[in-house]
């Protein structure tokens, strides 16, 4: 009660709980609108209480559509995209940041570049590459999208942190006949476990919601859509299914905030480390 007696104190919980407020208000308002009626959503405004729970609206998202399939679709690429993204942003984050080479200040003058192209951009000869390589339609292609861009900044964590690792290490190592994978598997990725926290959360997040990508790549194939690009099936021409709609973004919305409870502590720890390095 020490903390309440100070009037500067009382005006910073005050502030902290607005923004607390503010900030959960729209996550709130999301699940109401889930379990209200079509007209109910726009005649109550921004009332969070609903006259009556309609959790069909979930089993008609996760039921009539196809939310499991865009679940299972969303699980199997972004899992793939983070495994992918780590092997290869960490092995080169690796040479980076360990060997010196001719074009080394290049490659990482076009990695610094690569990080202001918007996706949109490259998404023409992405889909050109798919397509000679017959990854058009197919979950490989989509992990390989996702897998191949933008990806600098985890690239440049990775070679930041190698950087900073004594040569002692690697010399030991080799010493004991290792070679260039086994020292790099064996030693040097341990060691870089909060730098892979933070870059598999934010591939996590990256992967699970974005939407030009595998829009484009599942044009010609509906039952390989992930969850937000299943959000289409609730519009059409002449109607939006707010409700629908709003159940299947909770639903989407339910296991980043699962994942990122879990990892949470690993996150702030890599971000930390980063920040350092």
């Amino acid at each position: 009660m020490k903390l309440l007696r100070k009037p500067w104190n009382v005006i910073r919980i005050l502030a902290l709980v607005c923004l607390l407020v503010v900030w959960c208000y729209p996550f709130a308002w999301l699940i109401s609108a889930s379990l209200k009626g079509q007209l109910e959503i726009f005649q109550k405004g921004l009332d969070l209480i609903p006259d009556t729970l309609l959790w069909e609206n979930y089993s008609r998202a996760w039921v009539s559509a196809h939310f499991s399939t865009y679940m299972l679709n969303t699980v199997l690429i972004t899992a793939g995209t983070v495994l992918l993204v780590i092997v290869h942003t960490s092995l080169t984050g690796y040479v980076l940041g360990r060997f010196d080479f001719l074009g080394k200040r290049f490659v990482i003058g076009v990695l610094l570049v690569t990080m202001v192209v918007p996706v949109g951009v490259t998404i023409i000869p992405i889909v050109d590459l798919a397509d000679s390589f017959g990854l058009l339609s197919t979950r490989w292609g989509i992990i390989l999208a996702l897998a191949g861009s933008g990806q600098a900044a985890a690239i440049l964590l990775y070679a930041g942190f190698f950087n900073g690792v004594p040569k002692d290490l690697e010399e030991s190592a080799e010493l004991d006949g290792a070679g260039f994978f086994r020292i790099f598997f064996s030693i040097m990725l341990p060691l870089a476990g909060p730098i892979t926290a933070t870059v598999s959360v934010l591939t996590f997040l990256y992967a699970w919601n974005t939407f030009l990508i595998p829009l484009v790549f599942t044009f010609g194939a509906p039952d390989l859509r992930t969850l937000p690009v299943g959000m289409l099936a609730f519009v059409s021409n002449n109607e939006t299914d707010w409700s629908g709609m709003a159940a299947a973004a909770t639903i989407s919305l339910l296991p980043v905030i699962l994942f990122f409870f879990f990892v949470q502590r690993f996150f702030v720890e890599g971000i930390a480390g980063a920040v350092k390095q």
